[in-house]
């Protein structure tokens, strides 16, 4: 009991002095000790990367899960040591939400079909970004976390360590600037020896684990090229699906809207002529001749297009035509291109030289 008193006392007497210590040197009447250029750097360094650390950490945690609710029960689970239930994407709900409401519609059904392919594609897009979100956290966000909870945590210790043992330093320094007996100057001789190792220990220590920021900085690299990689394959699988998507839906168009490119033969002569320019090309048997070239991919009526609602397009990528409605695309070509009434406004009717048909406009870049 004796020596838990004492010790206490020991310890509120340690703790006064380097309160008092660092009291005068923020009122400028005591000298304090400064480390060398070399520490201090070392010290900005280790600031500046646990700072943007912690941001870039906090950001890619609201990337990744936006629900504030969900990334607070994730952090429970995980302080609990306990798995993190998984979650269903807002991609692959959607999905299933329209893969349920298909079997109300009719599967047989427009709607009901294209329900089904685009439930479908929602469903994959959700399930790729699950992966991302599970490969992202643990090659990317795991790392960040253990730099903040581990590594950081020693370092802010040993810190605060050594600024303890420069203010028991400086407070010795005074005290032998005031002993006046040489009894008393041999005795504050003897603590600033000991006060002096301590400090000079605890500085090593605490640089070379400032010193280990540089090896921090290496496997962050490391691990932000995966979180790129991550990020590139699931981007690429969310445009493939896409592309895919649109490439089955265009396909489909001639049967979910019959009418869309199709209309009676030609008019008759008593049509005004705005009336037969603007009406929608067709596939009337003869009215090309099946031994010219371009019969097997383009069987449209030979009408004018309106003079004023033709533009120029690049084409962006190759496009194989899904049937003898539409024309075949090769990447940076130039066409003209223009719409009639009733067409779907996912396509245009293309041009190049005698061949006609349509194209879909996202592989379109349209010019002025």
């Amino acid at each position: 009991m004796d020596f838990n008193v004492k010790k206490l006392a020991s310890d509120a007497g340690v703790f006064f002095t380097r309160a008092v210590q660092f009291t005068e040197e923020k009122l400028g009447q005591a000298e304090k000790t400064e480390l060398d250029a070399h520490f201090e750097n070392l010290l900005a360094r280790a600031d500046c990367t646990k700072n943007w650390t912690e941001k870039i950490f906090r950001q890619t945690e609201v990337l990744l899960q936006p629900n504030p609710s969900a990334r607070i029960e994730e952090f429970l689970f995980e302080k609990l040591d306990r798995k993190v239930p998984s979650r269903t994407t807002n991609g692959e709900l959607l999905g299933q939400y329209m893969l349920d409401a298909a079997k109300d519609f009719g599967p047989g059904t427009p709607y009901g079909s294209t329900l089904i392919k685009v439930g479908e594609c929602q469903r994959r897009l959700g399930g790729g970004e699950r992966e991302f979100m599970q490969t992202s956290a643990i090659n990317f966000l795991t790392p960040l976390r253990n730099f903040l909870d581990g590594d950081w945590r020693t370092i802010s210790k040993e810190r605060r360590l050594l600024e303890n043992r420069r203010l028991d330093l400086d407070a010795c320094k005074a005290r032998l600037k005031k002993a006046k007996l040489a009894e008393a100057k041999a005795a504050a001789e003897h603590e600033l020896r000991v006060a002096q190792t301590e400090f000079d220990r605890q500085a090593e220590v605490t640089r070379l684990l400032l010193e280990g920021i540089s090896s921090t900085h290496v496997n962050h690299l490391r691990c932000l090229h995966e979180f790129v990689e991550a990020q590139a394959i699931y981007y690429n699988q969310c445009h493939q699906y896409m592309m895919d998507l649109q490439k089955e839906l265009g396909s489909s168009d001639g049967d979910v809207y019959p009418n869309a490119f199709t209309v009676n033969p030609a008019p008759s002569s008593s049509a005004s002529p705005s009336t037969a320019a603007t009406l929608p090309v067709v596939p009337i048997a003869g009215a090309v001749s099946t031994s010219s070239p371009e019969a097997d991919t383009l069987k449209i009526e030979e009408v004018q297009p309106p003079a004023t609602g033709t533009r120029k397009a690049k084409v962006l990528y190759d496009y194989d035509a899904a049937d003898t409605s539409e024309m075949s695309l090769l990447a940076d070509e130039l066409i003209t291109v223009y719409t009639v009434p009733g067409m779907d406004p996912d396509w245009l009717v293309g041009e190049r030289g005698n061949q006609k048909g349509k194209v879909p406009v996202t592989y379109l870049e349209l010019l002025s």
